[in-house]
């Protein structure tokens, strides 16, 4: 299942192997949606707004391992677009232990911290020990959340995007299922929620780590593979770190959002955790192109093919621009029904505060389909310092307009739902700027 993306069509190669990466997520999206659905339709608004929290928190915990995971990836596919072998498997070992002691360490600290935590989060009185609850729960899940992310990052960067879809389409099935069982007819509340989150997370784990082993030659090492080199070491934390940075310093500004949010009460919490199931929904198909696009920038850059680059690069963004706008169109047309998916009909209030969201924010996706581009391109290069530096400028302005115009009464939430685009088209900008002035030098 592997596919060279150095050969063929750019178009044709990017999207063949994008469309799996697309197609699981939209299954994981779709779990999402039924999380939220069950939690919110069966438990309350309280549950709902405490779930969603919880998951802004553990995507910024949970994006440290897999912006590692990413940038080792990179690697890998330069190595593999290099047909360097041996040097692909040295990697593939000390990334993966690397990683696995950075993540256990993580996970230790966040046990440790968890009310510290909630309290910078400005978790509401009304659902603070619901929220701990669940995440109690949740951060047992944090190392089987490593060795799937690992494993698809591996297997995405030899080309095999396929695997990594099966075992995240595993995943969200049985979380359906075991939700459902849990909530609806063992009444387990939230704790329910997340056991069935963990579960799914050790299966996907388990499935893809013996696929690797059993199917793919490249994880078969021998001794001399077996060993940290120094050279080795300095470039995998070169690309992982940078890599997990600006996954990092992305998801602290969105948990920054989440904050400010939180402090406009319970009501507010729970329609922006609605909306923003909607939202990753909405664009995560142009943020599973920019991760593929990523591997195709990757492998070309380590066989040397940098024609292939420019041209990737210019079909990229049309696509990313055409599928946006459609989205967009459709969000702001359908906002209320969107929102009635997660929320009950009576709660006014929560319904037009989300559609109010998703027609201000999401009128703008182009700007964030663009950004997932640039992330993906500079990432491919092994320029993972352009994309922290496009992080630092989209997550900070977003966060400043935030903070400085919400308290404004006349604003209010407005200056918060308009400070993300904003965000989004300067780092655009900048992004674009920058790879005209190296586009020669690459």
């Amino acid at each position: 299942m592997e596919k060279d993306l150095t050969k063929g069509n750019e178009t044709k190669a990017m999207l063949i192997f994008a469309i799996p990466m697309i197609l699981g997520n939209l299954l994981q999206q779709f779990y999402n949606i039924a999380d939220t659905f069950i939690v919110g339709k069966f438990i309350g608004s309280n549950a709902l707004a405490a779930v969603g929290t919880s998951f802004s928190l553990m995507v910024f915990i949970t994006s440290v391992i897999i912006g590692l995971c990413m940038g080792s990836g990179v690697l890998f596919s330069m190595y593999y677009g290099a047909k360097d072998t041996e040097n692909l498997k040295k990697s593939f070992f000390m990334s993966f232990i690397t990683i696995f002691f950075t993540a256990l360490i993580l996970n230790i600290i966040v046990f440790i911290f968890t009310d510290k935590i909630m309290v910078l989060l400005s978790i509401d009185k009304v659902i603070y020990d619901m929220t701990k609850e669940y995440l109690t729960v949740i951060f047992s899940g944090i190392m089987f959340v490593f060795v799937y992310n690992f494993f698809s990052a591996f297997l995405r960067s030899i080309g095999n995007s396929t695997i990594p879809v099966i075992c995240l389409a595993i995943s969200a099935i049985l979380n359906i299922i075991l939700d459902y069982i849990f909530v609806c007819i063992f009444n387990m509340g939230v704790f329910g929620a997340g056991f069935a989150t963990v579960i799914a997370q050790f299966v996907s784990a388990v499935v893809i780590t013996l696929y690797s082993f059993i199917k793919v030659p490249y994880t078969r090492l021998k001794k001399h593979h077996i060993k940290f080199e120094k050279n080795m070491i300095k470039r995998i934390l070169n690309y992982s770190s940078l890599t997990s940075l600006q996954q990092s310093v992305m998801n602290f500004g969105i948990l920054m959002i989440q904050g400010l949010v939180n402090s406009f009460g319970v009501t507010v919490t729970a329609a922006f955790a609605a909306a923003v199931k909607i939202d990753s929904f909405a664009y995560m198909p142009v943020q599973d192109f920019g991760n593929a696009f990523s591997t195709y920038i990757a492998q070309n850059m380590g066989a040397g093919k940098k024609d292939r680059i420019h041209k990737g690069l210019k079909s990229a963004v049309k696509m990313s621009v055409i599928f946006s706008i459609i989205i967009s169109v459709i969000v702001f047309i359908f906002a209320k029904n969107l929102m009635l998916i997660f929320v009950k009909a009576e709660e006014n209030i929560i319904i037009q505060t989300g559609v109010e969201y998703l027609r201000i924010e999401g009128s703008f996706y182009f700007g964030i389909g663009l950004l997932f581009i640039l992330y993906g391109l500079y990432r491919g290069l092994g320029m993972g310092m352009m994309s922290v530096i496009l992080t630092v400028i989209s997550l900070g302005m977003r966060v400043i307009l935030a903070y400085t115009l919400s308290p404004i009464k006349s604003i209010g939430l407005y200056g918060i739902w308009t400070a993300i685009p904003i965000g989004w088209i300067l780092a655009d900008i900048t992004g674009f700027l920058y790879y005209y002035k190296i586009k020669n030098k690459l």
